[in-house]
């Protein structure tokens, strides 16, 4: 019995311990994680808009993008110091339009943070009605994954959905030059630009706003513009006049601009050389127009949150209806009491027991 034991007592022990022992032949894989949580802010300093020209900005440009103010805040991780200049713009586009300005070509989209770039010096994020510089540190630079979390820390990895659907479509990829879009709403942004166009003609006071991009061709780049004008008929109005004051789809060598008008949105092609690239360029884009009677509302809050506040509503409402009938009941009855003492001799003061009610009744 206990030879036949020891038998099959070998195989099940190397069985054991062979898991066990390949393991140890190789070096143990430890994933990376992202400390995003043990950064902290430690001092915020509001400072004037006229401060943003220290960290690369224009203050003019600013202003036409909504800025007033800037918030210089600063973020600690054990021993390292990071700084990043927090900007409120306007609105959610407003901050997506600083991002494309200051966006360069050397600036890369940074790894799973949506609507940020960088590059050696800074990063560039948009986050809700925000814009945000991360300085870069040239003594003590931070490694790439405590970087990373900062990121992180600051912004999260992506905004919300309801403002990733506030902002505008992206221009069309093909050709597309990487850090060449650009959202502009303001004529000084405009002009340094797009410096040999008359931006004069855009109508910016008319609530135009303008997307662009540099998109590669057969025989160099080309500048494409996208101009949303509140109305199709501003827009038909206002592609008039650059038809008429650029001489539009008219062959001028290097001057040339070609143009087209969907809707309320104006196309132009500038230094593409000839007729046939600009079309090229021009039927990327495709504007549609639709009606929809029954479309669903899609809401960040939950079913439940919806519910408690539309039962808060309710019941504020209620509310309010008994305080207004409350004090018209107040008012009624003071303005008895007011009328009865200063004005005895009034019908209104008098009270229901001292009327008469006479029926002129004849037989």
């Amino acid at each position: 019995m206990g030879c036949k034991f020891a038998q099959y007592a070998w195989p099940v022990a190397i069985l054991t311990l062979l898991p066990l022992y390949c393991p140890a032949q190789n070096k143990p894989v430890i994933a990376p994680t992202v400390p995003a949580a043990d950064w902290r802010l430690i001092n915020s300093q509001s400072l004037p808009l006229s401060a943003v020209g220290k960290f690369g900005g224009d203050t003019v440009v600013e202003q036409e993008y909504g800025v007033k103010s800037l918030d210089l805040r600063t973020y600690k991780l054990e021993k390292e110091e990071a700084q990043a200049l927090v900007e409120p713009a306007s609105d959610a586009t407003a901050a997506y339009g600083l991002m494309t300005y200051y966006q360069t070509s050397s600036m890369t989209p940074e790894k799973d943070v949506q609507l940020a770039v960088g590059d050696s010096q800074q990063s560039l994020m948009a986050r809700g009605g925000n814009f945000i510089r991360f300085l870069r540190s040239k003594g003590h630079p931070l490694s790439e994954a405590d970087y990373h979390a900062l990121l992180i820390f600051v912004g999260g990895s992506k905004p919300s959905e309801g403002v990733l659907r506030s902002l505008p479509s992206p221009m069309p990829p093909q050709g597309l030059l990487p850090g060449s879009e650009k959202y502009l709403l303001g004529l000084e942004a405009a002009k340094r630009v797009l410096p040999n166009f008359r931006t004069d003609l855009i109508g910016f006071d008319q609530a135009a706003e303008v997307q662009l991009g540099q998109y590669k061709t057969g025989k160099g780049t080309a500048t494409v513009i996208s101009i949303s004008y509140p109305t199709p008929q501003m827009a038909r109005i206002r592609f008039g006049s650059l038809k008429d004051l650029l001489s539009l789809n008219q062959d001028r060598g290097e001057d040339s601009v070609y143009g087209d008008r969907h809707g309320s949105y104006v196309f132009l092609v500038l230094q593409a050389g000839n007729q046939t690239t600009a079309t090229g360029l021009l039927d990327q884009f495709q504007v549609t127009q639709g009606l929809s009677w029954d479309q669903k509302y899609v809401s960040e809050r939950s079913f439940t949150l919806q519910l408690v506040h539309m039962m808060l509503s309710i019941f504020l409402l209620t509310a309010f209806l008994i305080a207004v009938c409350v004090l018209v009941g107040v008012l009624f009855f003071l303005s008895k009491r007011f009328a009865a003492k200063f004005f005895p001799d009034s019908q209104w003061g008098r009270t229901d027991e001292d009327q008469l009610i006479r029926l002129n009744i004849k037989y």
